[in-house]
């Protein structure tokens, strides 16, 4: 099948890091252009990235050339998201965006309705869900090494002097509604369907709208507890999801792509505490060489390979491809956020 002629709009940090660099690797596509609303920027990218066409716009309409390309990958500020996607599928684009979907949950639902109806692919960018080390974790359940699973944790800590966008605080929550998609859709992989029962939070005493610190506890489709826990004013930024198991204690450290399997300890004796020890630095090192040196030479891309490869699929004619990150999905984890923040009580 003919490569898929696609048009990046928003040329912040993830397109230029993510979207792009795996777009050019894969032979499933041909950036055609690019688009920004920013003066000179898309020129600029276009000719360090050899593209043909660019252009300087804010919406779909202003550029000329969208009649080569069959879709278009969108990493523009949360706010712009609803109306980017439906002006490109009102041009008949098959449309790919970054999370979080769009601003309400009634915009998701009525742009999922349009790409339904025009037969339109429609998807997000739930990526970390393809990382390897979610997909160790994932085989690893599938295999009994955890045995049964009693709990699903996912932990967030953010440091506010790292590099961040500098429109997050005008988000409902602030750097919850943009960050918290990836955490959402790691619980629902792996705990199933997951329904917020109980959400508290800590307001910032700066007055931001990123709370200091939210903790929320689901009620979960598989039958097993779980648990979000963020905290935003950390002097380090980690990202954790850990699966509990009978048998043994899995742990994602995200940001490294690393996953680490702890057996029992027992009864916690100096023997077992030693082993835990040595496995998880044995497990932590090895793994840093795996995923440290594709860091480095800025080739560690999160799981986005598969991401633009289902995408691909999809409008070749894979149905199933695009399942994980279909209109579907994006829709349950903007739900989730909406309701995350509709229930929220202050813990102090």
């Amino acid at each position: 099948m003919g490569k898929l002629r696609v048009a990046a709009v928003g040329l912040g940090w993830v397109c230029l890091n993510r979207h792009l660099p795996v777009m050019d690797r894969l032979d499933d596509y041909s950036v055609t252009g690019v688009i920004d609303r920013r003066p000179g920027r898309a020129e600029l990218v276009a000719k360090q990235r050899k593209y043909r066409r660019y252009a300087t716009a804010e919406q779909l309409a202003d550029v000329q050339w969208l009649d080569e390309v069959d879709a278009v990958t969108i990493a523009t500020p949360p706010m712009a998201h609803a109306a980017l996607i439906g002006e490109a599928l009102a041009l008949n684009k098959h449309v790919l965006t970054e999370k979080p979907f769009t601003m309400t949950v009634q915009e998701g639902r009525k742009l999922a309705a349009e790409a339904a109806n025009s037969n339109l692919c429609l998807a997000i960018v739930h990526n970390f869900q393809f990382a390897r080390s979610t997909k160790d974790l994932l085989n690893d359940i599938t295999a009994g090494k955890l045995g049964r699973l009693t709990a699903i944790n996912a932990i967030q800590l953010g440091n506010p002097r790292r590099r961040l966008p500098h429109w997050y605080n005008e988000l409902p929550f602030g750097l919850f509604y943009d960050e918290s998609p990836h955490l959402l859709y790691l619980l629902r992989c792996l705990a199933g369907d997951i329904e917020p029962r109980r959400v508290l939070i800590i307001r910032h005493p700066d007055g931001f709208n990123t709370p200091s610190q939210i903790d929320a506890f689901f009620n979960c489709s598989g039958g097993i507890p779980a648990t979000l826990r963020c905290n935003f004013d950390s002097p380090i930024s980690e990202w954790y999801v850990m699966a509990f198991g009978e048998r043994a204690l899995g742990v994602i450290d995200i940001f490294r792509d690393i996953y680490i399997l702890l057996p029992n300890d027992g009864i916690h004796n100096s023997a077992s505490v030693l082993r835990t020890s040595l496995s998880a630095t044995v497990q932590h090192w090895w793994q840093h060489l795996t995923s440290g040196i594709p860091h480095l030479t800025g080739s560690l891309f999160y799981g986005n390979e598969d991401i633009f490869r289902r995408f691909a699929a999809a409008i070749h004619g894979d149905a199933k491809a695009l399942a994980p990150i279909d209109s579907a999905n994006a829709l349950a984890v903007l739900e989730l956020q909406h309701k995350i923040i509709d229930c929220a009580q202050d813990a102090i």
